[in-house]
């Protein structure tokens, strides 16, 4: 539901003194209160420094251009500190492809890109569609069930199996790892220190270390795995750059699609002329599938850190300062993205969206996530099911991964 301005309470972090302003609290994305704290920060002060938070100050950018205007200036603005809000302790610290600048970063980057290219993607497409419809197949008729857990984590979490080359009986460790890689240890949750994290994530390294060892030893092929253990660029990575990578390659491949699938059956369910147009016209699927990955936005920000000196929307930030891009934010710019707060299925440049972010950083496994999403909708379509959502939607507590953990679903017999 759009949140506005002027709907929120007296006592609302939307309202209080802009110096105050913290848009970084789990909660507010949580309890889907955000929405209204954005819209504020892009009216009143769209390039907007948060001088105390749990993360330690912060620049917060929440206008399209802007964030444009970082993100594809990697020499002024670096992810070579870190590519989130939280501050990694030097101890726990895992180098990947994502915190490097060039050359490094593309020769990585280049060493797995092979496996979302688009011969590749040609030869999954088959393989998607029968697990799509196997998964359909097996759901409930006419009981609730969970969808994040029968439908987005299983249909990501087999794609990811498959890009590892994985054992597939295993494959829900990934999912479980990715889950550990995103998350902050809290006191009182199931990971509440550094220290317990950094357990969980060497039983991972581990076992992809097994993983590595058979693949160095027979002749290349493609999977993630054997393209790293054979490239120069990857062979002699330390085992903490081999985990950063890893973890980069479960995150890029888990949270961002699975949450997207969620998403998009939510905003059906919440915009009924919408599923209208798109089962009365099924060539919407494609356009329908960029705004459901605009209006969920899976990755809700960004960090950099300035290399130097720069002015970003009229406002000094200094050399070493935290900046983050809110996508989820950027999103929903009014100025770029005509009515933003609305789904909107066959809205013009559709594809005008902040989600995959820009520059060398772009998200590579962006054309994977879209045809998992294409055919998902494809063969819902195609198999003529009413997937209802009957409940509320579970969020979950994170400012980097906009997420669930729960949606009530139910399929008519």
């Amino acid at each position: 539901m759009k949140r506005r301005l002027e709907d929120c309470r007296a006592d609302d972090a939307c309202v209080i003194p802009l110096s105050n302003l913290d848009v970084s609290e789990p909660k507010r994305f949580q309890d889907d209160s955000i929405w209204g704290c954005f819209e504020r920060l892009r009216r009143e002060d769209p390039v907007h420094y948060c001088q105390e938070s749990p993360y330690g100050p912060y620049w917060s950018l929440t206008k399209y251009r802007d964030i444009v205007a970082v993100d594809t200036n990697h020499k002024a603005f670096s992810s070579e500190q870190g590519v989130t809000i939280v501050d990694v302790p030097v101890e726990h610290w895992t180098h990947s492809f994502i915190k490097m600048g060039p050359p490094q970063h593309a020769e990585q980057r280049n060493t797995v890109s092979p496996i979302v290219g688009p011969e590749n993607l040609t030869k999954l497409e088959s393989l998607i569609r029968s697990r799509v419809r196997a998964i359909l197949d097996g759901l409930p008729r006419n009981d609730a069930f969970n969808w994040v857990e029968m439908v987005s984590i299983e249909l990501t979490t087999q794609m990811l199996a498959t890009l590892f080359d994985f054992p597939f009986e295993d494959r829900r460790l990934l999912t479980y790892w990715s889950d550990v890689a995103v998350g902050t240890p809290k006191a009182g949750h199931e990971i509440d220190s550094w220290d317990k994290r950094n357990t969980i994530l060497s039983e991972c390294l581990d076992y992809f270390t097994r993983l590595w060892n058979e693949r160095i030893n027979t002749e290349p092929r493609l999977d993630l795995i054997s393209l790293m253990a054979h490239s120069p660029a990857t062979r002699h990575m330390k085992p903490s750059e081999f985990l950063g990578n890893l973890i980069l390659l479960i995150v890029g491949g888990n949270d961002t699609t699975r949450n997207s699938i969620t998403g998009g059956l939510l905003f059906m369910s919440q915009y009924p002329s919408e599923l209208r147009k798109l089962t009365e016209n099924p060539k919407l699927v494609s356009s329908a599938v960029s705004e459901i990955i605009r209006y969920q936005t899976p990755i809700a920000h960004m960090r950099r850190t300035a290399a130097t000196d720069s002015i970003v929307g009229g406002k000094q930030i200094r050399k070493g300062d935290k900046v983050v891009m809110w996508y989820i934010s950027g999103n929903r710019d009014e100025e770029i993205i005509e009515n933003a707060n609305s789904f909107v299925i066959d809205r013009k440049n559709v594809r005008q969206h902040l989600s995959f972010g820009f520059g060398i950083h772009r998200c590579l496994g962006r054309h994977l996530a879209e045809l998992q999403l294409r055919v998902l909708w494809e063969e819902i379509l195609g198999a003529g099911l009413e997937v209802k959502v009957v409940g509320e939607p579970e969020r979950i507590a994170s400012n980097f991964v906009h997420g669930y953990s729960a949606l009530p679903a139910r399929i008519a017999a």
